[in-house]
């Protein structure tokens, strides 16, 4: 029996991540944690039983006390909450599935407290790779990619010497408006947006999609994940999303995690590493599929991942501006209050207001989203 806790078992990630639970009974949940969707969590809570829950708002956990007071589980909220379940004892396992600058302090707590983490929370490294990755190390931690395609890096990697690698191929499905001009992207909705060709997703991941910042995203979780240089990670566009990404060795072979663009499959991985369990489901046939095609990204088009570039070659604080501008402008966008290609508009401009902390604590990098997210609301409140 292995135990894990679920930060995040709400969305899209979360909830796929129960599936797999439900299909492994040698899973078991001892703690749950979630935004604010009491209905969801009640039921999570009385499927799984957990020995703890937690919501962010005082508001939202009140509402569950109520809701499930006659079952033995202790419901918890807001920071406190989340950093009580990040070092439970009797989890083995933590999964960071919430979405945001939120999933650092926990993360480090879990760390510190010996979990090994299922890793779907990218901004803890896009920020904080620096505290993380050491801190994980000399804790003899296990960092688990729960993405699909930091997933097929770690695959593709097992058994291979690192000082091998000569390049990771960190693939992209190009998102929805792959093949569009900035000209035709003026007009784009928010429902035009939400919906990617090969994956289901929630709502910011799949606008992060669209615009090329998630690819941005996973370039700067590659580098701290893998140990390598940016100029060792060059992302691919595979419209298909069967390749999940690869990794190219010294001598010129390329090895490559292939399957059906389904989240379970890396989420089971990471929970069972370094064991494969059997899984139900679609399985890739190369003769229906036909082709697999590759393309160069555009990143004049899509200037998101333009942007993740220069700010990891930054470094320091400014990978915090670029992820915490882009949030505050989808979640804009989300609310109809801005423009689709606002978003990067944004993201670039608070980096160049921006001077980069060169190696930035926690208390630094939270003082630096919060900055960011001043000066968009002033900038759009003026409108």
């Amino acid at each position: 029996m292995k135990n894990i806790a679920i930060m995040g078992s709400t969305g899209s990630i979360g909830t796929q991540t129960l599936e797999v639970v439900r299909a492994n009974p040698e899973l078991k949940v001892v703690a749950l944690a979630a935004g604010n969707s009491v209905e969801k969590m009640e039921e999570q809570i009385r499927e799984f039983l957990p020995a703890v829950a937690g919501m962010w708002s005082e508001a939202a956990a009140s509402d569950l006390r109520a809701r499930v007071a006659d079952l033995p589980v202790k419901i918890v909220c807001g920071m406190e909450g989340l950093l009580e379940i990040a070092v439970l004892p009797e989890a083995e396992v933590l999964v960071t599935a919430v979405v945001g600058m939120i999933g650092i302090r926990p993360t480090i707590a879990a760390i510190e407290a010996g979990k090994d983490i299922a890793l779907a929370n990218k901004e803890t490294l896009v920020t904080a790779g620096h505290i993380i990755m050491p801190l994980a190390k000399e804790r003899g931690v296990s960092i688990l990619p729960v993405d699909s395609e930091h997933s097929a890096i770690f695959q593709s990697l097992n058994g291979e010497p690192r000082e091998r690698v000569e390049k990771i191929l960190l693939t992209a499905s190009g998102g929805p408006f792959r093949g569009r001009s900035r000209a035709e992207l003026e007009k784009i909705q928010v429902e035009d947006a939400l919906k990617h060709p090969n994956w289901t997703m929630g709502h910011k991941i799949t606008i992060d999609s669209s615009t090329l910042v998630n690819k941005g995203l996973e370039v700067m979780e590659a580098k701290w994940l893998f140990d390598v240089g940016l100029d060792q990670i060059q992302v691919v566009v595979h419209p298909q999303s069967i390749i999940h990404s690869a990794v190219e060795y010294v001598d010129g072979a390329i090895i490559a995690q292939m399957g059906m663009p389904d989240m379970k499959l890396p989420i089971q991985y990471a929970l069972f590493y370094p064991d494969r369990k059997p899984m139900a489901g679609r399985r890739v046939d190369f003769f229906s599929l036909g082709q697999l095609t590759f393309e160069k990204p555009d990143a004049e088009t899509f200037t998101g991942l333009k942007l993740a570039y220069r700010a990891a070659e930054t470094g320091g604080s400014m990978p915090t501006v670029f992820n915490a501008a882009n949030e505050k402008a989808v979640g804009l966008f989300l609310e109809r209050k801005i423009r689709y290609l606002e978003i990067t508009e944004l993201i670039r401009e608070a980096m160049e207001r921006h001077r980069a902390i060169e190696n930035p604590s926690v208390e630094q990098i939270l003082e630096t989203e919060s900055a960011v997210y001043e000066w968009i609301s002033s900038k759009i409140s003026e409108r």
